[in-house]
């Protein structure tokens, strides 16, 4: 076996990505403060063809040397908008019938190996603070909250980790 070469991966261009037909699913970033964990969202948003990241509260935005650092150009590709208040956002993803997930433990949550997407549904995941979660207020709006199992000795995951399972669990059960 041999690794590949970054030119032997088939990489498309941006202006192709914008084009390509993306998966069904919506990114919300719900005041995250950590420029990295902005970064990384961006990027694994890149690898599965996500719509759109929508960026929210004290989100920082593009251009920034720190979300460059781990984004490596998915800023340029991945569709974004700043959004003041994530409550609006939701209340107005809900009118055009984007069925909104918040990612948070929360009682009577799905567990994510459970969850069904349906195939014909926009879904938005609303991924929260790294101390304090997805806003109360937001999970008390959205249609489901989805809990990614966790067996060990931590009740958390790092927000850029927990967004790259959900995004490729859904990715999986969308195909």
């Amino acid at each position: 076996m041999r690794k590949l070469k970054n030119n032997e991966l088939g990489r498309i261009s941006v202006e192709t990505f914008k084009k390509t037909k993306k998966t069904p699913i919506i990114v919300v970033l719900d005041n995250i403060r950590s420029l990295n964990n902005i970064g990384s969202v961006f990027r694994t948003s890149d690898a599965f063809l996500i719509e759109k990241i929508y960026l929210c509260g004290i989100t920082a935005t593009p251009p920034n040397k720190d979300i460059h650092k781990t984004a490596l150009g998915a800023t340029d590709s991945v569709a974004w908008e700043y959004v003041e208040d994530t409550l609006t956002l939701i209340e107005r993803l809900k009118e055009e019938k984007i069925q909104i997930l918040a990612i948070e433990q929360a009682e009577n949550s799905t567990m994510l190996d459970t969850f069904i997407p349906e195939k014909n549904k926009k879904y938005a995941i609303v991924m929260g603070n790294e101390v304090k979660g997805v806003q109360q207020k937001v999970v008390s709006a959205s249609d489901t909250c989805i809990e990614i199992p966790q067996l060990g000795t931590k009740h958390s995951l790092n927000i850029s980790v927990s967004c790259g399972v959900v995004l490729w669990d859904l990715f999986c059960k969308l195909k």
